[in-house]
């Protein structure tokens, strides 16, 4: 398509215009998976969220608002090599420089949470204060995973060397080892366990700052969201994380990924309704 040399056009999320030249968020899918741990198939969440969004209403209960009025564009996957991890974070890199050189907000679909690292690098780059909330069920701080530095598990501490000290808020993070957690101590603001109060108790204080928001699906309980690669038991339900989603509209949001859900591990397609819901009202919020 025009838009970009990376992206191939698929199915679109529900309502998405036509206008990318008017409209304010991009949505981009990257089915990536090359590098998940355990249960592999996250590479095809954005096509499954966009699939089930069609059983939603574009109208939000919780807001009073829709998103019939809203300017958001849905470009497709990006149109990633299979298993050329360094490639596909390229051709990521160079999609999320294109959005914003248009002054619109990047909003991506994983794929797998490696997808996170050169988007937010890029983002960085524009946004040199830049305020990353990480909302998760790991720490994802390791230096190297398997002798690896570009893996799923290290994406936060590869994120960590292109922002500034304790620009990193971690929510949710119920799983990791000492060293990560150590890290943390240092580097970034770390949040176990809880996800809601936290995030509340911080709100005020990220306000007017630019900030950058990766959602990792498994920060909720399995028992509310089974469909993903490494679920770990203890989170948050998904009334919480849609409330704390309410909030986002308060915060200067330019970009925001959604990552980790696997529809082959989610046989009811609960994991990817609710991935669709906190995407339809996060654009209700930010559009």
């Amino acid at each position: 398509m025009e838009y970009f040399d990376y992206v191939r056009y698929q199915d679109r999320f529900l309502e998405a215009k036509d206008d990318y030249n008017n409209a304010k968020i991009i949505i981009i899918g990257a089915p990536m998976d090359f590098t998940v741990s355990f249960r592999p198939g996250t590479r095809f969440g954005p096509k499954k969220i966009r699939e089930v969004s069609y059983g939603l209403e574009s109208y939000s209960v919780y807001t009073d608002d829709s998103l019939e009025d809203k300017k958001f564009f849905d470009a497709g996957d990006a149109d990633i090599p299979f298993g050329n991890v360094e490639k596909s974070l390229n051709i990521l890199e160079n999609i999320t420089e294109k959005i914003l050189e248009d002054e619109k907000i990047p909003l991506y679909l994983g794929g797998e949470h490696l997808i996170s690292y050169p988007i937010i690098k890029k983002v960085a780059e524009k946004y040199p204060d830049l305020v990353v909330l990480h909302f998760d069920a790991h720490a994802d701080l390791r230096d190297t995973y398997f002798g690896e530095k570009l893996s799923h598990a290290t994406v936060l501490r590869r994120v960590s060397e292109h922002i500034k000290d304790k620009h990193i808020f971690h929510f949710g993070i119920r799983s990791g080892v000492r060293e990560e957690f150590l890290y943390a101590q240092q580097h970034t603001h770390m949040h176990p366990i809880e996800v809601k109060t936290p995030f509340l108790n911080v709100l005020q204080d990220l306000k007017n700052r630019p900030i950058y928001i990766t959602l990792d699906i498994d920060v909720v309980d399995p028992a509310f969201a089974p469909g993903t690669g490494t679920p770990e038991p203890g989170g948050c339900n998904s009334q919480e994380i849609l409330e704390v989603v309410s909030h986002f509209k308060s915060l200067n949001v330019v970009g925001f990924d959604l990552v980790e859900v696997s529809p082959a591990n989610d046989l009811s397609d609960r994991t990817s309704l609710l991935a669709a819901k906190i995407l339809r009202e996060l654009l209700i919020g930010l559009g």
